[in-house]
């Protein structure tokens, strides 16, 4: 069988065991951050995941010391007036969480290092998630006058209650790994050299079951989140809407100073 190509630019494709597929999100020196290529990629993984045969479960992690820092700031700033850009950009969100939930196969995170933004986005819709319990998770949309559109009104109720979800969206605070383990924001927390391996041997054991029998838990658990995606379409469409203020630039503008 020849192997399938995914052609990708930013993300290394390794297949460390049979059926199992270890991606990794490729752009250390920004902390793995979301450029347009590696979120149009991100948008294209599980369709591509699907197609090839040779794989029975996935895992995705990062390069470097994060797992993936979200969107670049000044990328956001840059793209301020750009309407048809924003509108793609709408559109691959859309693509990978539909994506995420849709695919046929297991896909399981390892989340080595800091995780936000479309990084969290994908962290946290994997089927099974393993963190780094000394890394931190963090939603800033708000921060930066954004609505939190990505994912989250979609899965943290969901996954931890809406007391804590509110809590941590509308304040952008960081939520270390063991406590995002403690609250059920994700599945198991590991020692730092543990995360992948643990993700490794996870993923191989599941290649081992039945991928029908997978597939179909899969679709049904995630009838969850279909029923709810209305609400996560409207809360895309409203970070859409906010991505137009001028509030939104100045406030970057102030954390690149402070960064600076």
């Amino acid at each position: 069988m020849r192997e399938f190509d995914y052609g990708f630019r930013r993300i290394l494709v390794d297949r460390p065991q049979p059926g199992v597929v270890l991606f990794t999100l490729n752009r250390p020196d920004r902390m793995n951050a979301t450029d347009d290529v590696l979120h149009r990629e991100l948008a294209e993984l599980p369709v591509k995941l699907d197609r090839d045969e040779a794989a029975r479960v996935a895992v995705i992690t990062g390069a470097g010391k994060a797992f993936s820092a979200g969107g670049d700031y000044q990328g956001i700033v840059d793209e301020a007036d750009d309407y048809a850009r924003k509108l793609a950009m709408m559109r691959e969100t859309l693509g990978i969480v539909s994506g995420m939930i849709d695919c046929r196969k297991p896909i399981v995170s390892a989340i080595n290092g800091p995780a936000a933004g479309a990084g969290l986005t994908v962290a946290l819709l994997a089927d099974i998630s393993i963190i780094n319990e000394d890394t931190v998770l963090c939603d800033g949309h708000t921060r930066i006058g954004l609505v939190a559109g990505d994912h989250a009104a979609l899965i943290w109720p969901l996954l931890c209650g809406m007391a804590k979800a509110k809590y941590y969206l509308l304040t952008c605070r960081k939520i270390s790994g063991r406590e995002a383990e403690r609250i059920g924001l994700v599945s198991d927390v590991q020692p730092a050299a543990q995360v992948l391996p643990t993700a490794l041997t996870l993923a191989g054991e599941l290649a081992q079951q039945s991928d029908v029998a997978l597939e179909l838990s899969k679709r049904s658990l995630n009838h969850w989140l279909r029923q709810a995606m209305p609400i996560f379409e409207s809360s895309l469409g409203y970070e859409l809407l906010t991505s137009f203020s001028p509030d939104v630039a100045a406030r970057i503008e102030k954390l690149l100073a402070k960064s600076a």
